[in-house]
């Protein structure tokens, strides 16, 4: 997956300021034929997992926050290729909750936060299978 530089600062900056919760937002983009994603956008969103301790290791995207980013997506040209969101305190890699809650045509942009700093980022696709195979983060400078 391909990405701008400033989208992945603005997502970066996201999360750490969502810290010590779950951040979570979407990835605009295009596919391309060959199935390659570049990412020259993000749309932040609230996580509406607020209850209790769940907002930490849990985020929630509502559905009409789904609607309202697809809108926003097709007006620019562009589509949701993905989403991100937060592990605080815990690797870049998938939970057994993403899995059971991925989509197998999205890209998952994980980025590790520990202390409410950046330590890692990394993308995931869900296979058929439902499993989760890394993907290449290209990051493209503008």
């Amino acid at each position: 997956m391909q990405i701008a530089r400033s989208v992945l600062t603005a997502i970066r900056h996201h999360l750490q300021c969502a810290y010590p919760s779950e951040g979570c937002g979407f990835l605009m983009g295009v596919r391309g034929p060959d199935g390659e994603v570049v990412v020259s956008r993000s749309l932040t969103v609230k996580n509406r997992r607020v209850a209790g301790r769940k907002a930490r290791n849990r985020y929630f995207i509502s559905p009409d926050d789904f609607l309202s980013a697809e809108h926003d997506a097709t007006a620019s040209g562009l589509q949701i290729v993905g989403v991100y969101h937060s592990h605080p305190d815990a690797a870049a890699r998938p939970s057994s909750y993403d899995q059971e809650h991925a989509w197998p045509w999205y890209r998952y942009l994980i980025v590790s936060v520990v202390g409410g700093a950046v330590r890692d980022e990394r993308v995931w696709e869900l296979t058929d299978t439902r499993a989760f195979v890394e993907q290449l983060l290209q990051i493209e400078e503008q």
